[in-house]
């Protein structure tokens, strides 16, 4: 088994909002992988004293020990306890029912000699590649879908889209959100690899049009994660005109986990 993880930050001068890791043997069998992708929150989030990578800490803290130990439960099971005890965690503190409570996206998987597990929440992505080198992409593809009129601010967003129905939704405070999550089984024999994205790595395929899927896929094989990492930021900073870019951040935190089974 061949595992890579990197992680960039979009500016150095601030923390990074991603977290990844991966852990093996779960539960004494297979493995399982974890990525999140933090919310950056606008100005007033609500006033909780605690800040994204936190969050995203505590969250992918819960979501590894369970992934890796409870083979009895399912990853939206997972995902909603995961939610449960880290909004325990700061609910006496904090308001946790504003828009902009930390939250962040998620990839999870979990994988032993029969089966390879996944979810996936938002807009990160989980590439499976099979045998044959086909490669389907995991989306959760709610917030492509919701109309642009219901974008057009932070403030709009909040009141209209963000974790609401119609619109897209997240991992922040409210358990039930897990039952929002794209989840499937396949069998391992028909997997050869696995590869988690935030979109700040996702952006070789989904704005600088590169390549696609299989393309990632197979670069990531070649030249590894944290190549694929530099060579976003590359196109990044090329972008002078922002004609892929447009009005997203220049650089965004990327992660990329790499897993050949």
């Amino acid at each position: 088994m061949r595992i890579e993880l990197t992680t960039d930050p979009g500016d150095p001068a601030r923390p990074n909002e991603d977290w990844a890791t991966t852990a093996l043997p779960a539960a004494g069998r297979g493995g399982a992988l974890v990525v999140l992708d933090g919310v950056t929150p606008p100005p007033g989030n609500g006033d909780c004293v605690h800040d994204v990578p936190w969050f995203t800490a505590r969250l992918g803290g819960a979501l590894t020990e369970l992934s890796g130990s409870r083979r009895d439960m399912t990853l939206t099971e997972i995902l909603a306890e995961s939610i449960r005890r880290t909004a325990d965690a700061h609910r006496d503190t904090c308001d946790l029912s504003h828009p902009r409570t930390p939250q962040a996206t998620v990839v999870l998987a979990r994988w032993d000699e029969s089966y390879v597990e996944h979810l996936v929440l938002s807009d990160s992505v989980l590439l499976v590649e099979s045998p044959d080198g086909g490669v389907r992409a995991v989306l959760d593809d709610r917030l492509d879908r919701v109309p642009r009129s219901s974008l057009v601010s932070d403030d709009v967003a909040d009141a209209l889209a963000r974790n609401k129905e119609g619109g897209f939704f997240t991992a922040a405070a409210d358990p039930s959100v897990a039952a929002r999550a794209v989840t499937g089984r396949i069998p391992t024999c028909d997997v050869r690899s696995l590869a988690a994205l935030t979109d700040g790595a996702s952006r070789w395929v989904e704005k600088f049009r590169e390549g696609d899927w299989v393309d990632c896929v197979a670069l990531l094989r070649k030249v590894g994660a944290s190549a694929l990492v530099e060579r976003v930021r590359e196109l990044e900073r090329a972008d002078i005109e922002r004609t892929y870019l447009r009005r997203s951040k220049t650089h965004d935190d990327a992660t990329v986990v790499f897993v050949e089974l």
